[in-house]
């Protein structure tokens, strides 16, 4: 049954629809009770409410034939409306009017002092925010800078300490001892290339010693001292080692090196590299390799077990000399050496002046000719020395012994990242400086840190950028 509400076409108001009539039919169809008004205003002529009600949806433009809220919004205002978010603005509830009661205007609760800078200090950090949050970054970058740092100095002072220690690391049982010659030798004067060698190859060894906690001995060889009767320039090496001996009485092993020498690998330690498994990284029978031919082992019948024997003993704690060999035999520009009794006879008999007198013209080598004298000769030498692979603590550059081409047991290889380099010779047609400056940099190439090999990536690739922009310009 439709129920419009259309109104009645017939005078007299009244529902169009039947049954919808109010009981105050005789009122022309209103629904509520008729009232004058005639006499409020003055006029004799009497306003029906219908009449008035009518007049009101003329004037807001509403037909007296449709019904209102017929557009969406219109349908949906008080939805909508109700569903906005509604704000409390100060948080007071006490107002009514927004000119009167100060609503959505900054109000300090109750007007204290306390309250009043709180809010301040509140707004202007939100107006500062930006500002404060970069200064805060910053200074909390700061503190974790120098906290790292201080943190990794310490880190590296107990690790210093720990690979130091003799019953830990054992690092103070080894002794670097470097010849340099800081004030000009004894046959001639340093150049500034001279200089340069020196200052590298001693920078080199200082941060290997401080890295594994080794003792570093210095040595100025070229100290005017007078032995005998002349200068014995290149055998004061045995009086060098014999000196440090001296100064370091808590120490077993002595490495010698030549100042012409560079360690390409500071990431292995004596112990690691050679030390801790010193039988299988040495050798006792010279016959695996033996440039010199030096018949091996001794025959004499009168001799014992050890020195008829190709490897002496055979035990590893009785290795008290470890000498590598090159093209032309023994090469001291690289060894090492214990201390005990054996080797204080040994530097005795090796710093005899009688065997200097009678045989320093015919040795062009000196000492290391002296040496292998001594070894040639002395079967108590021999059962107590072991020879160590070239390669192991003294490779050459492809120019030294290379009458024969790169020989794969003496020259140095990249690919086997060889522990040490030793420019041997170099002062004879080579170029010392060019050649410590190459190894010096492929060093550093080959033990970069992945920060470091990053930034090189990305420095590579900036310039295979800029090269193709630069042929065609």
């Amino acid at each position: 049954m439709s129920l419009s509400r259309s109104p009645s076409p017939r005078p007299g108001g009244g529902w169009s629809t039947p049954g919808l009539n109010t009981p105050y039919g005789s009122m022309s169809g209103q629904s509520s009770p008729r009232k004058s008004y005639g006499n409020l205003n003055g006029s004799t002529s009497s306003v029906t409410w219908a009449s008035a009600k009518a007049k009101s949806d003329e004037i807001n433009g509403y037909p007296a034939f449709s019904t209102r809220n017929n557009g969406f919004f219109s349908r949906h205002y008080r939805s909508i409306s109700n569903s906005l978010p509604r704000f409390n603005v100060g948080g007071r509830r006490d107002y009514a009017e927004k000119e009167k009661l100060g609503r959505g205007r900054w109000f300090p609760d109750n007007g204290s002092k306390f309250r009043r800078s709180r809010t301040c200090t509140g707004r202007f950090l939100r107006r500062m925010r930006l500002r404060v949050l970069i200064v805060l970054a910053f200074i909390t970058a700061a503190v974790l800078f120098y906290v790292t740092q201080s943190m990794l100095t310490t880190t590296t002072a107990a690790s210093r300490a720990y690979r130091r220690a003799s019953f830990l690391g054992g690092g103070s049982k080894f002794v670097i001892i470097l010849a340099a010659n800081q004030g000009g030798g004894v046959m001639e004067w340093k150049g500034a290339r001279e200089w340069a060698i020196e200052r590298d190859s001693i920078k080199n060894k200082k941060k290997y010693a401080r890295k594994w906690g080794y003792q570093l001995e210095i040595a100025d060889v070229g100290t005017k001292k007078r032995y005998a009767h002349e200068w014995r320039e290149s055998w004061e090496k045995v009086d060098i080692i014999r000196n440090s001996m001296r100064k370091y009485p808590d120490a077993e092993w002595f490495w010698w090196l030549d100042l012409n020498t560079f360690i390409m690998e500071p990431s292995k330690s004596l112990q690691s590299h050679i030390f801790n498994q010193l039988s299988s990284n040495t050798y006792r029978d010279i016959n695996k390799y033996n440039p010199l031919k030096i018949p091996h082992p001794f025959t004499e019948p009168y001799l014992d077990k050890d020195s008829l024997s190709p490897i002496g003993d055979g035990k590893a704690n009785s290795i008290n000399l470890i000498i590598p060999q090159d093209c032309s035999g023994f090469n001291l520009g690289s060894f090492f050496v214990r201390r005990n009794s054996w080797t204080d006879r040994l530097l005795d008999i090796w710093w005899d002046p009688v065997s200097y007198e009678q045989k320093h013209m015919q040795w062009e080598h000196k000492e290391q000719d002296a040496l292998e004298h001594l070894y040639t000769s002395q079967p108590w030498i021999r059962s107590h020395t072991a020879f160590i692979q070239q390669r192991k603590i003294n490779s050459f550059p492809p120019g030294a012994c290379g009458d024969n081409g790169v020989d794969p047991k003496i020259h140095y290889k990249e690919q086997d990242r060889d522990f040490l380099v030793n420019m041997a010779g170099c002062e004879w047609g080579r170029d010392c400086w060019g050649e410590m400056y190459n190894y010096r940099e492929l060093s550093n190439k080959l033990n970069r840190t992945l920060w470091e090999k990053f930034k090189d990536w990305i420095s590579d690739t900036v310039k295979s950028t800029r090269k193709p922009k630069e042929k065609k310009d």
